[in-house]
């Protein structure tokens, strides 16, 4: 059997080993934007392409005759590569373009929610224009929305795919309701469209499901920390770590709100299904925030997290290969589907200057010889040159994984590592500790008490 995969990050990196854990050792036929030292240790063959050639990553698919592909990374599943490969031939774990746009336009996740009756979002609107008289118009309706309607207590976000950064929250990003309605302007003039949302107060949390139509199997909920320093300081990253517990909950929410976040993902699945006549096969990944008012839906992605798959796909203990071919299928059921009851504490890597400077690319990185068992090391944007050197790129380097009976467990694996990994890289040590982990909980129960 062989399988395609697209990857341009550590999340990839992920899947292959899950990939390569089944019973029926798939060869793997990679393409990545680099010469990942991850992939080409699991793949058969690895091929460096741009990831926005659609048509040459179909090529490739079709010359290896693939069983079927995997599309890891956001920008392609957006532009339609899952239309491309499936209609050459090649079933694909991701959904198609339109389908994909729960993730790629807020304000389509956001108006089919509405469609649906799926009433677990903030007050939102959609803004746009046409004309440059309704342009003149427009920043003066939108301050005036923010001020209004929701106090100015209000998040902006970018209608497209920004690679998470697309997002701006009031009192942390956007500092007055004139910076925000700016920013809004700036988010429509370049994409046509702004979502404008009430800001919620609580702690977030993610819940990825495998579906297949509206068939949908959950995977352990996770925390990811968005913020590039310690205590959640600093501009918004791709994720710099993430944490998951061994009951597959999370310390700080109820049972009651996970349970909300899976009904949520299945009747937006259903949605979809419905809007789209269409059928969903891939993962589907619900963004929330546990809040006084109950659990709320932050935002809907169409792939596997980055970190998250990096905590979920290493416990898995179900034959992952079987999965896919169970989704592309039509028989995905529950019992298909089984992850340890460990905990799980990702650390992220990172060049120091990152999210915002590139300062330390092409530097090297020294990593230890040996770690322990119950620690996994995945690579994201780093490259191996001739000399068996690993080389930093500019964005997140290598994810961490330590794996443990509870989290503090998993937090210490994952530390120790990190601490023996030399050269111009940073990490955030604060991630999947108990004092970390405390001030949320601490958070919710004042939120709870209110």
């Amino acid at each position: 059997m062989k399988v395609l995969l697209v990857s341009n990050s550590a999340r990839g990196h992920a899947i292959a080993e899950a990939l390569k854990r089944s019973p029926k050792n798939p060869e793997i036929i990679a393409v990545c934007t680099g010469k990942d030292p991850g992939m080409a240790k699991l793949a058969a063959e690895v091929h460096q392409a741009d990831l926005a050639g659609l048509y040459k990553i179909v090529e490739i698919g079709r010359n290896a005759k693939v069983d079927f592909a995997i599309v890891a990374p956001d920008d392609p599943i957006g532009a339609g590569l899952s239309d491309r490969l499936e209609g050459s031939g090649i079933p694909t774990v991701a959904p198609k373009r339109n389908l994909a746009r729960i993730e790629s336009s807020k304000s389509y996740a956001r108006e089919l929610m509405k469609k649906y009756g799926i009433n677990a979002g903030p007050a939102f609107r959609v803004f746009s224009f046409t004309s440059i008289s309704e342009k003149r118009k427009l920043e003066i309706e939108i301050h005036k929305y923010i001020e209004e309607h929701l106090h100015g207590h209000y998040v902006v976000k970018y209608d497209a795919l920004k690679g998470g950064k697309g997002v701006k929250v009031s009192g942390e990003h956007l500092t007055t309701i004139d910076v925000g309605a700016k920013y809004a302007m700036e988010c429509i003039e370049q994409c046509g469209v702004v979502v404008i949302e009430e800001k919620l107060m609580g702690v977030e949390f993610s819940l990825m499901s495998f579906v297949q139509g509206d068939q949908t199997v959950d995977m352990p909920a996770v925390q990811d920390h968005k913020r590039a320093f310690k205590d959640d300081s600093g501009p918004n990253t791709g994720g710099m770590g993430t944490y998951s517990d061994s009951n597959h909950g999370l310390p700080f929410i109820m049972p009651e709100d996970l349970k909300t976040a899976s009904e949520c993902n299945k009747k937006v699945a259903e949605a979809l299904k419905k809007e789209e006549n269409e059928i969903y096969k891939g993962i589907l990944y619900g963004g929330f925030m546990a809040t006084a008012d109950g659990v709320k839906i932050i935002e809907y992605n169409a792939r596997f997290g980055d970190p998250e798959a990096l905590n979920v796909l290493p416990i898995l203990e179900s034959d992952f290969t079987e999965i896919c071919l169970a989704i592309l299928e039509g028989r995905l059921t529950a019992d298909m589907v089984k992850f340890a009851n460990k905990a799980t504490v990702c650390k992220y890597i990172t060049p120091k200057s990152y999210p915002e400077g590139k300062k330390e690319k092409g530097q090297k990185v020294y990593l230890p010889e040996k770690y322990p068992e119950n620690v996994r090391i995945y690579f994201g944007d780093i490259t191996m040159d001739e000399n068996g050197n690993t080389l930093l790129g500019g964005s997140r380097s290598i994810g961490v994984v330590g794996i443990g009976d509870t989290i503090e467990e998993a937090e210490q694996a994952a530390q120790s590592v990190c601490e023996q990994i030399n050269g111009p890289v940073r990490f955030r040590a604060d991630i999947g500790t108990m004092e970390s982990i405390q001030k949320r909980v601490d958070l919710m129960n004042k939120l709870r008490k209110q």
